[in-house]
């Protein structure tokens, strides 16, 4: 009998890696469980996964994944305390931001195998980042996770006290790289191109930058070398950036979001 996976929260960001782990566990292997019931049961349509409640999730599934915001966990979680102290062949996976392990383990009701991990938005295109970090998750379990979460990006474990840090980067990275998008096609908007064809423009140049990087390995200072030929086009353009403080400006937002994460 195949391991079933539960989602107890299926907002965006739920639903997008259901989506994902739909394609390696298949759809018959997921429970749903949502407090709109209308949406859970259209995304269970979907997939042809199953709707359900959060108790029968936490009765029955052997990945647990609690989907739903840092301020709803005590509140989802308590009622489902006695149902998981029964049990032994399980483990919960939480996307709750700064909700650290042994607050999770509080809210639980007991030290359970957990993994916590910090998706980004690109994983409702496969293409994301999910950090994550573990407590007392056997092999078997870790491997199962990381199967099931496999088409939603590049998964990478990292110690708990750096998931904030990478996360002011991972997490809030694509509200910068779309603010730099836009910023592209303004610029092209401004010599004369269309709006529609300067953000396809923008937005496939930073895609396909992004893939040559990782593709080839090379350091981003090395592909902007290679493409500033001397007292050519683009080593201005990189001259106006430097002169605009871009590259501070850039690790600044990142820095400052990590600073606002700590106050929460």
């Amino acid at each position: 009998m195949n391991k079933t996976i539960g989602f107890i929260g299926c907002g965006n960001m739920g639903g997008a890696l259901a989506r994902a782990v739909a394609k390696t566990v298949g759809g018959e292997n997921i429970l749903l469980a949502d407090l709109h019931e209308e949406k859970c049961c259209a995304l269970a349509k979907e997939l042809g996964a199953k709707a359900a409640t959060a108790e029968e999730i936490a009765k029955e599934a052997y990945a647990v994944v609690l989907g739903v915001k840092p301020q709803a966990l005590e509140k989802t979680l308590a009622p489902l305390q006695s149902i998981l102290a029964a049990r032994e062949d399980f483990f919960l996976v939480s996307m709750a931001a700064g909700a650290s392990l042994s607050k999770l383990a509080q809210l639980a009701g007991g030290q359970y195998p957990t993994v916590r991990i910090m998706p980004n938005l690109p994983v409702a295109v496969g293409e994301g980042v999910i950090l994550w970090t573990k407590s007392a998750v056997s092999s078997e379990a870790e491997a199962y996770f990381l199967n099931a979460f496999s088409e939603a990006g590049a998964l990478d474990e990292i110690p708990e006290g750096m998931m904030d840090a990478a996360a002011a980067l991972s997490g809030c990275g694509p509200a910068f790289v779309a603010m730099f998008a836009e910023a592209l096609a303004d610029g092209a908007v401004a010599c004369g191109v269309p709006r529609e064809k300067a953000l396809l423009y923008a937005e496939k140049t930073v895609a396909g930058t992004a893939a040559y990087l990782l593709c080839s390995g090379m350091h981003p200072a090395a592909l902007k070398d290679a493409v500033c030929s001397p007292g050519g086009t683009t080593i201005a353009g990189v001259e106006a950036l430097e002169a605009g403080a871009f590259r501070a400006t850039a690790a600044l937002a990142v820095t400052a979001a990590y600073e606002k994460t700590k106050k929460l």
